[in-house]
């Protein structure tokens, strides 16, 4: 079965041509572009704002009118954290390192960094322009484009990319990591495992938006923390190597020293592909589960969303890029994704190490198949209100791509998942480029009622008069 995958085919040939040309001659500098431009029109939101962004993080355990049905603040960013901290923290930074050289990291971090900004606007967007629903709320990119450009079309195409991306590529890339750590610790099947995690996620899956985030919520702090302290008890290890790490990434960053890769242009283009998969910022994907949080003013989700990147890139990648750079190992040997962060744990904690990465590497990728799902499911609700094309989707999602991912080439796997990511950004960039004035709007009207004393500011219908708001007194 393997052989029929096989990263030398034809397909994996065509669409990994696809996706460089989409990445090299356009996705790179709009994004960079973009970034830049949200990070003035805003005033450096995501630098200046990083102490109420804690302060909000810390007060939404509940909704801001809870009746015991609805999403928190806090439950949102667990699911969004779900997503982002996933296999692109552990295999993804491992595979940019072996492509790009350490310099991928550097530019990983200036992804999120500036690429902050576009979190927040797309989440502030999802939420101003959410839709009601019985218990919850729902929105995204799909919902946005449609009642605040009125384009009916684009807003298709976005939900059929992200169904196709998330609910698809994505969860067999999370599924293809975890069958490839399991192999690699205790010799299991694939196959096997495949099956095995379909069967979990599907239990969770089937309990839709609210079963997903209470999993989630406390799932998503838990490895987060036991991974952290892991990274630094390395990192106090490693102490007196930390000035020699920073020089390695800094001159391999621009050229000056080329580890691995081709050159800068491969050093950047993986770095920014790679932190993109990871934390997301701009691609659409977050805003999904941000419009589900009932909160009292749309920009407190977009400044927590904000700060889940920085959460995702600057603390759990450096983790991985910090474990795998101090460890010594070989990253030019040709070991890539999982199996390279499993030998340098290897290498610094000795055979507790793979058991240890298997077990992150699982409730990482598990999360995120639970999270993906969630992208996917709004956005077939988004294009019919059908109970029989939902339940296909959950069966498709949480079961058959997730089998497929186990047993499908890793190159594949990450070829698909590159080019919907790309085109899903695309799509998602055009929309908030021509929407992002009301996101502006939003965060004025937040601060101003911060200066006048106000403690939790209200979003009134009023101060976007000519939008089509369906959520909003």
């Amino acid at each position: 079965m393997n052989d029929w995958f096989s990263a030398n085919g034809w397909l994996n040939t065509t669409l990994a041509a696809a996706g460089d040309a989409i990445w090299t001659y356009f996705l790179i500098g709009a994004l960079i572009v973009c970034a830049l431009w949200y990070t003035f029109r805003s005033k450096g939101v995501q630098f200046r704002s990083q102490k109420e962004m804690f302060r909000v993080l810390g007060h939404s355990g509940i909704s801001d009118r809870d009746n015991g049905k609805r999403i928190s603040a806090f439950q949102a960013f667990a699911v969004s954290m779900a997503t982002r901290v996933g296999t692109g923290n552990l295999a993804g930074v491992a595979t940019a390192i072996t492509i790009g050289g350490p310099g991928a990291v550097f530019w990983m971090w200036i992804m999120a960094i500036f690429g902050s900004s576009l979190s927040f606007v797309e989440s502030t967007l999802a939420q101003i322009f959410k839709k009601k629903e019985k218990e919850s709320f729902i929105g995204g990119p799909a919902y946005y484009i449609r009642k605040g450009l009125g384009n009916k079309w684009l807003a298709g195409i976005f939900a059929v990319l992200i169904i196709v991306n998330f609910g698809m590529a994505n969860n067999s890339i999370q599924a293809n990591t975890i069958c490839s750590a399991m192999e690699g610790a205790f010799g299991i099947k694939p196959l096997f495992v495949g099956i095995i995690l379909a069967a979990i996620s599907m239990v969770v899956i089937f309990g839709g938006i609210h079963r997903i985030s209470k999993v989630s919520s406390v799932i998503v702090p838990i490895m987060a923390l036991g991974y952290l302290l892991l990274a630094l008890y390395i990192i106090f290890s490693h102490l007196g190597l930390i000035p020699q790490v920073f020089g390695i990434i800094f001159k391999d960053a621009f050229g000056i020293s080329q580890i691995a890769g081709g050159g800068i242009g491969v050093t950047v283009m993986t770095g920014i592909r790679r932190g993109l998969f990871s934390n997301e910022a701009g691609e659409g994907s977050v805003p999904n589960v941000a419009a589900t949080a009932d909160v009292s003013h749309p920009v407190k989700q977009g400044l927590i969303q904000a700060l889940g990147v920085f959460v995702d890139t600057l603390v759990v990648c450096s983790c991985t890029a910090f474990i795998i750079l101090f460890s010594g190992v070989d990253i030019t040997s040709g070991v890539s994704g999982i199996k390279l962060t499993q030998s340098a744990l290897a290498a610094e904690i000795g055979s507790l190490g793979p058991l240890f990465i298997t077990i992150a590497v699982f409730l990482f990728a598990y999360s995120t198949i639970i999270g993906n799902y969630y992208y996917m499911e709004a956005n077939i609700r988004y294009l019919t209100s059908n109970k029989t094309v939902l339940v296909l989707g959950r069966i498709l999602s949480g079961g058959v791509f997730v089998i497929f991912g186990g047993i499908a080439s890793l190159d594949l796997v990450w070829t698909i998942g590159d080019l919907c990511m790309a085109l899903q950004t695309i799509v998602n960039l055009i929309a908030i480029v021509l929407l992002g004035k009301y996101a502006l709007t939003a965060l004025k009207d937040y601060n101003a009622q911060k200066k006048r004393g106000v403690t939790e500011p209200e979003f009134h219908r009023s101060t976007l008069p000519d939008a089509d708001l369906e959520c909003w007194d």
